[in-house]
């Protein structure tokens, strides 16, 4: 019997390394260091999925609240980082993998589908269901680097707003209300507010002028 050690410094001698664990496969993966600015509808999106333990907090990769039960929701953000529009924001108790792409295919349906979507490292996407769908529709997935959100700061930046003026201004009874209030507030943030990093203009009125690939509401 030899310990940890001995056998640690009979490797690093004999240049043996052990065997790494073979890396899941994501063939839509791409680099951040080659990573370029949106310039027009559907060319980035960012989007953050729930996972995690806290309530209302903004921590790691998610976006989560609870019900007046005290019961925890969990809600995924999708927006467009050159219109600022927002195709999605869905409360869920749970999400998957699976979820994740059915959220993306109901909306990319009416609004089309974005060449990239800047995504973190989070288990909903990671997953292979999410790489399939991704490589079906000829989505690049654009992974942030574990631990630098700044990676993904359109998201994050939304998402601290989404905070201040959404979900800690309500009370939600149940997933149906809350997905109902959540939508009232999507759209008026789509339609209705202008945004100065947009020329102060509606996230609508951008798509529409820019020729988007098909109508949304």
């Amino acid at each position: 019997m030899i310990n940890q050690k001995k056998t640690r410094r009979i490797y690093n001698e004999l240049g043996l390394q052990l065997r790494n664990k073979h890396p899941k496969r994501r063939v839509k993966a791409k680099l951040c260091e080659d990573r370029q600015e949106a310039v027009g509808p559907n060319d980035v999106w960012a989007m953050r999925c729930p996972a995690g333990e806290c309530l209302h907090s903004l921590r790691g990769d998610f976006v989560h609240d609870q019900l007046a039960t005290g019961r925890k929701i969990r809600v995924l953000t999708v927006i467009d980082t050159y219109s600022r529009y927002l195709p999605a924001l869905d409360p869920r108790f749970s999400y998957r993998g699976e979820d994740v792409v059915r959220t993306l295919e109901t909306v990319c349906t009416w609004i089309g589908y974005p060449k990239t979507i800047r995504v973190d490292q989070g288990s909903e996407f990671i997953s292979r269901d999410l790489d399939l769908w991704a490589y079906r529709r000829g989505v690049t997935l654009d992974f942030s680097r574990p631990g630098k959100p700044t990676d993904n700061a359109f998201i994050e930046a939304f998402n601290g707003r989404f905070r201040a003026e959404c979900l800690n201004a309500h009370w939600f009874l149940s997933l149906a209300d809350a997905a109902e209030k959540l939508e009232d507030w999507r759209k008026d943030y789509n339609e209705h507010r202008p945004h100065g990093a947009i020329g102060n203009k509606v996230p609508m009125d951008l798509i529409k002028s820019e020729h988007a690939a098909s109508p949304c509401s």
